[in-house]
């Protein structure tokens, strides 16, 4: 197993990508408590999907094939069928029982335990009743309070927008321009955005009309130091602490 790369980061809050997905699988519990157990990480960023039986896994793609020998479509699956299946490790190789996809359950469980708050995307369009479900579950754990939602698609961020209208969240985007600007100061949304887009005069302007912003996923130290050195507020990250 790797280990993380130190670097200055100022006062910029540092969210551990899928956990740390540089030195477990991403998105399973492992490498959450690989991120929690380093007082560095003020979040853990992982993915949400909703089962075919109504229940909510945490998984990046839609179907298991890439992470996995097995492969299922999440939306056409239980989970109870998701969860049987073994994860593939870092090295792309079977034979660790231990990773499964993790429950939302589980995440927020984590999360709460080492006092992380939780960066929770909504991967693929839902509808409000199930955005309204895992708001409730969030709430049940006791971490709605430290969840941050984030998603690229803007639907999810109004409905959830409507169903908590003062909460944290932020809009995926790999673009600054007028259309991301409006949308982002109608709906109150900070801005998570690609590093590769992220231009200093771009993150000023953001910093200007009073946005919160954060960048992924920047595992290049040197790109961390300077976005760092700008006063980002949020660095997601698979390796740098």
């Amino acid at each position: 197993m790797a280990g993380t790369i130190k670097i200055n980061t100022g006062n910029t809050r540092m969210i551990a990508h899928q956990g740390l997905h540089a030195l477990e699988r991403g998105n399973t519990n492992q490498a959450f408590i690989a991120a929690g157990n380093r007082e560095k990480y003020y979040g853990i960023e992982t993915d949400v999907q909703r089962t075919g039986d109504g229940k909510y896994v945490i998984i990046h793609d839609e179907t298991t094939g890439n992470i996995s020998r097995t492969n299922l479509r999440v939306a056409g699956s239980t989970l109870e069928e998701l969860r049987a299946i073994t994860l593939l490790d870092n090295e792309g190789k079977p034979g660790r029982a231990d990773l499964r996809l993790p429950t939302l359950q589980e995440y927020f469980k984590i999360c709460k335990f080492y006092e992380k708050k939780s960066i929770l995307e909504i991967k693929v369009p839902m509808q409000k009743e199930s955005l309204a479900e895992i708001v409730n579950i969030a709430k049940e754990m006791g971490q709605l309070d430290d969840t941050v939602f984030i998603s690229f698609h803007r639907r999810v961020l109004i409905d959830l927008r409507e169903l908590l209208p003062d909460h944290p969240m932020q809009y995926l985007t790999t673009a600054w321009n007028e259309d991301v600007r409006e949308y982002v100061l109608k709906y109150n949304l900070g801005v998570d955005i690609a590093w590769t887009v992220l231009s200093e005069t771009a993150f000023r302007e953001m910093k200007a009309l009073g946005l919160e912003v954060n960048s992924w996923n920047v595992d290049d130290p040197a790109l961390g130091e300077k976005l760092a050195s700008w006063g980002i507020d949020y660095l997601t990250t698979g390796i740098l602490e």
